[in-house]
């Protein structure tokens, strides 16, 4: 089967999508990026709680109000591709600029030729001398040739080659004693041993290049082992006056050789030469990716080092851009070395961070719950650095506290038994504003509670928690850009904060040069397949792989009987529908059985059942409400017939009410759902739109089917008998426990 991509390149993302229904348009523009950051930049992996691209709206409605007892009362991939979700045109909001022109480096006067690696015909040589091959059992088979179906067309991408160094590259361990697991503190032990005497004498500065945790490489061989002795100092020079006082922490840094790496053997096996086929190309990749992160990791100015390969150096070309809930993004650069066709590629690549918003972290944490109700508050202070306001102190949060500052009571020198609240006001005369806030955590092996609000978030700090899902509309504003966009945010900043524009230490030592150019392949665009509904209407896919659905019908309708609508309710005066009697509810769900039904499917004339489920509030006590499924599952049980599938109409983004409710379904209860946002199937603009898409959902699901490829768009699974395995693999996501495992479906 022919795949319409570019040759000598990795594969771009996936692209493509659902398709609406009642004049809306099918699918959605094509994916044209590279491959996607390993992690800590934003990535959209769908699912998650329902509601359209935008997200969960708001959660402002409520929240936490000053030191009221009460307490809680609340009620968005960089990526190098296109889409049509906005994005910010013309700098709007500190975008990147630009907007969907084809000017700067997608210029139609620009040249675009393919690389000669590429054009010389060597590949077509190689795979036709391939053909001959025979393979054994456990040996996958080699590619047979290269596409010719489609429109031949040239592609630019963002991968620039490298000039691999002729001489081999030396591999060097670290070792730090006392043995060290914190990452940041591991990087400043390494800056501080290349302060030192002994690092200078070795003839490592601007020469050396390491990961700040065990691996450097070097372009000659230095007198190993070698000991450098470290007395460490934070960066604080007013924390780092009071330290003297204290016993001073010392550390050693041993740098011992391992082997010197041939690069050129890398260039035998890029070329595809038989004797080379056995070649270990990852030792030069992981030593390249190490001397092309050194500069961008040690510039001064600000830069931020995400990662081992996400790289943040906030300008007035693209300032963070608040997200709301104390969190902003940031817009850097990724970058990552590729083997290809003749050629070492860097692939580097626009990427999207959120980092906290300097300022107060009380004041951050109640914005926080009031625009992520269903967040955690334990996710956002976790591993937050803050500076005391009251001693100016440096602290790491470990967690939020059960108790707040009226609650916690231990005895202090002097005063005997007294709050936090109390302790504060005598020793330090400061009157807590707001006592009724947990305690934070920021004790090592014992506890050591402080208020929030004698914290001050410290600056520049990526916040490593899942973006919330009320913010993620937001991210993705930041995060989606149109292709010129990016492409010229990468050649003109990209390359520069990378220094990849020139040849800074260390790379230059070892004669590695990167090119300005972004590589040129060949690919196709394959002719676009006919989808077809209900009485043979074929619907054309256009060249940005949507297709229009209006007055159309599914191509096998099912039957909606049985089914029931369950309205979740928070107790918030302003939730949308005020209960199973409101007339706003009864007009909606008319309407979606109604959109329906002119979609294709057998709707029973009769009512749905409609069931309530009043969650109890959430607390600082219980943030998760644990008492939130068993009220779902007793609205649910109530309904009788047994309902085959139910509309859930939620009050708000809450992830975890939403998977709770999932879980109850599928696993206990064998009750099909379909989950809605009150305020967007509620809203008149874009409502009909809105039914549309969830109507494709209940037609699945209750066994019919949506749209069907024409018969000769399949004709290609009739030639040879063919088996189609569908396969995903599901990995642990940001904040799980360390160790939890992948988990693979076939």
């Amino acid at each position: 089967m022919d795949r319409g991509r570019g040759r000598g390149q990795d594969r771009g993302g996936r692209g493509g999508g659902r398709g609406g229904s009642g004049g809306g348009r099918g699918g959605g523009p094509p994916g044209r990026g590279s491959p996607a950051p390993s992690s800590g930049g934003y990535q959209s992996r769908g699912g998650g709680p329902p509601g359209d691209r935008g997200g969960y709206r708001g959660g402002d409605r409520g929240g936490y109000r000053g030191g009221d007892r009460g307490g809680y009362r609340g009620g968005d991939r960089g990526g190098f591709r296109g889409g049509d979700r906005g994005g910010f045109r013309g700098g709007d909001r500190g975008g990147f600029g630009g907007g969907r022109g084809r000017g700067g480096v997608f210029a139609p006067d620009r040249p675009l030729n393919v690389d000669a690696r590429l054009a010389d015909g060597s590949q077509d040589a190689l795979v036709a001398s391939m053909r001959s091959l025979r393979m054994k059992d456990n040996e996958l088979p080699s590619r047979p040739d290269f596409g010719t179906a489609g429109q031949a067309i040239k592609l630019r991408t963002n991968f620039f080659p490298i000039n691999v160094p002729k001489g081999p590259v030396h591999e060097y361990d670290i070792t730090l004693d006392p043995a060290v697991q914190n990452r940041r503190l591991k990087r400043r032990i390494f800056q501080l041993a290349e302060q030192t005497n002994e690092w200078k004498q070795a003839g490592l500065p601007g020469r050396a290049a390491h990961d700040h945790s065990a691996k450097m490489f070097a372009p000659m061989k230095i007198n190993t082992p070698l000991a450098i002795r470290v007395v460490y100092s934070d960066e604080d020079d007013e924390e780092e006056q009071r330290d003297q006082q204290r016993e001073p922490r010392e550390y050693t840094l041993t740098i011992k050789y391992i082997q010197a790496i041939d690069t050129q053997g890398l260039v035998r096996y890029l070329e595809g030469q038989p004797q080379a086929r056995d070649y270990d190309f990852a030792p030069v990749v992981t030593a390249m990716n190490i001397i092309l992160a050194a500069h961008p990791s040690r510039v001064v100015g600000g830069g931020v080092m995400v990662g081992r390969n996400k790289f943040f150096h906030p300008s007035p070309m693209a300032p963070p851009v608040p997200l709301g809930g104390a969190l902003e993004a940031w817009r850097g650069f990724y970058s990552s070395v590729r083997p290809a066709w003749k050629q070492l590629m860097v692939n580097v690549n626009v990427c999207t961070t959120a980092f906290y918003t300097p300022g107060n972290l009380a004041v951050s944490m109640i914005e926080f719950m009031n625009r992520a109700p269903s967040a955690r508050l334990a996710s956002f202070v976790r591993g937050i650095r803050v500076k005391t306001t009251h001693l100016g102190y440096r602290k790491s949060a470990k967690t939020v506290a059960k108790v707040n500052a009226r609650q916690h009571r231990f005895t202090a020198e002097g005063m005997g038994e007294v709050t936090v609240e109390q302790y504060f006001l005598r020793k330090y005369n400061i009157r807590l504003q707001y006592p009724d806030l947990p305690l934070i955590d920021v004790g090592g092996q014992k506890q050591n509670f402080l208020p929030a609000e004698v914290c001050v978030i410290l600056e520049k700090q990526p916040y490593r928690g899942k973006v919330p899902d009320e913010l993620t509309a937001n991210m993705l504003a930041v995060a989606c850009q149109y292709p010129n966009v990016n492409g010229d945010a990468i050649t003109n900043r990209g390359l520069l904060e990378l220094g990849l524009s020139q040849s800074p230490p260390p790379a230059n030592a070892f004669g590695i040069t990167v090119g300005s150019e972004m590589a040129v392949v060949p690919g196709r665009i394959l002719p676009p397949p006919t989808v077809r509904y209900s009485g043979g209407s074929p619907q054309q896919v256009d060249d940005r792989a949507s297709w229009n659905m209006r007055g159309v019908r599914f191509a096998v309708g099912a039957r909606m009987d049985k089914w029931a609508v369950l309205l979740i309710q928070d107790g918030n005066p302003r939730d949308e529908f005020q209960g199973p009697a409101d007339p706003e509810l009864e007009r909606t769900w008319r309407g979606f059985a109604d959109m329906c039904k002119r979609s294709g499917m057998a709707v029973d004339q009769s009512p749905p059942q409609i069931g309530v489920a009043q969650l109890p509030r959430k607390t600082f006590e219980d943030p998760l409400r644990k008492g939130a499924v068993q009220r779902i599952r007793e609205a649910l049980l109530a309904m009788r017939p047994k309902p085959k599938i139910v509309l859930v109409v939620l009050s708000n983004g809450d992830r975890h009410v939403y998977s709770g409710l999932k879980h109850l379904c599928d696993v206990f209860l064998d009750v099909a759902t379909v989950c809605v946002h009150a305020a967007k199937i509620r809203k008149e603009k874009g409502q009909l739109q809105y039914f549309a898409n969830v109507a494709l959902k209940f037609n699945i699901k209750l066994g019919g089917v949506n749209h069907e490829l024409a018969e000769q768009n399949m004709a290609w699974l009739n030639r040879e008998p063919t088996m189609l395995v569908g396969m995903d693999v599901t990995h642990p996501g940001v904040g799980t426990v360390r160790g939890t495992p992948s988990i693979a479906a076939v």
